[in-house]
């Protein structure tokens, strides 16, 4: 077994298909199939199953994954510590985050960081909260900044801030002047929001029920839009209310298109979340902007304004 199978098998698994694997590795299709039937001929098990177009993971294939993404994430770390002992200071530090919240004041952390540290290349990539987590894990990126904790074992999490959570709607809406508003206003409103998933994991969805809850308002019609985007656009067409992070209005609050109501005693809020690869690598240029994350996220207690 060598990295070069480890790496082809890997980049089909993220890839969905020989084809693309082939086009990123910049290898001839059949030498990537080759690849994958030697490490299948060593591991004794096959590890992918064509159904038509598509290549899915067998059982075998799904065990597999994470380990083989940890090597490659170990490999990377161990060239990333050379490149440190030869150049020092300098060289790439990669930040993952979800695009709302470069609308906040982290984003003046990141340019105190660029400031700071000319010699350094910040790479940054926008994802959502589950595919923050999944570029660190996989090594990918060396920080992520996300919403809710995550409990994967191979991650480090801390929380560095919190969000305010503000109830929207259209502009011409019926009480989009009126406050404070009681729970009781709200009851006939219909919602647009998140779907809740089947997992324990804490998301957008929990906290709109939960607020709803609390507002005794737990037969409220939640309609499921999974865009933050869509949901937007139908609260500016009058189709529902929605719960939705400061950071992400923005826009829309300057073009007048939607209002935050006056809901002040169902006021929530969410953790925004730094995440690292538990015992990965960090050279000294991802040091330097841990401890400036780290260092606003001990003087912001609520944190995450809009910028």
């Amino acid at each position: 077994m060598n990295l070069d199978e480890i790496e082809t098998f890997v980049a089909i698994a993220q890839l969905g298909g020989f084809a693309r694997a082939a086009g990123h590795l910049h290898r001839s299709q059949p030498a990537v199939s080759r690849r994958v039937k030697l490490l299948e001929e060593e591991l004794n098990a096959p590890l992918l199953e064509r159904l038509g177009s598509r290549v899915v993971l067998t059982e075998a294939g799904r065990a597999f994954l994470p380990f083989a993404e940890a090597a490659l994430a170990i490999l990377r770390d161990g060239v990333e510590a050379v490149s440190v002992a030869r150049e020092g200071i300098g060289g790439t530090v990669s930040l993952a985050l979800v695009g709302t919240l470069a609308a906040t004041d982290l984003v003046n952390v990141l340019k105190a960081f660029v400031r700071e540290h000319a010699t350094v290349r910040l790479d940054l990539r926008t994802a959502n909260s589950r595919e923050v987590s999944d570029l660190v894990r996989r090594g990918e990126v060396t920080l992520g900044l996300r919403y809710f904790t995550d409990g994967a074992r191979e991650l480090e999490t801390a929380v560095v801030g919190y969000e305010a959570m503000v109830p929207v709607a259209p502009a011409d809406h019926r009480l989009a002047t009126a406050g404070p508003i009681e729970a009781e206003e709200l009851r006939a409103e219909r919602w647009v929001g998140f779907g809740l998933n089947r997992g324990g994991r804490e998301t957008f969805a929990h906290v709109l029920h939960r607020w709803l809850a609390a507002a005794g308002l737990d037969e409220a019609q939640v309609v499921v839009v999974d865009s933050l985007t869509a949901q937007k656009r139908l609260v500016e067409a009058g189709f529902g209310l929605a719960l939705l992070p400061v950071s992400a209005i923005g826009e829309e609050l300057r073009s007048g298109t939607i209002v935050v109501l006056d809901a002040p005693t169902f006021a929530t809020t969410v953790p925004v979340v730094l995440v690292q690869r538990r015992s990965g690598f960090l050279n000294p240029a991802a040091r330097a902007l841990l401890a400036l994350i780290e260092a606003r996220a001990a003087t912001a207690v609520t944190g995450c304004t809009p910028s």
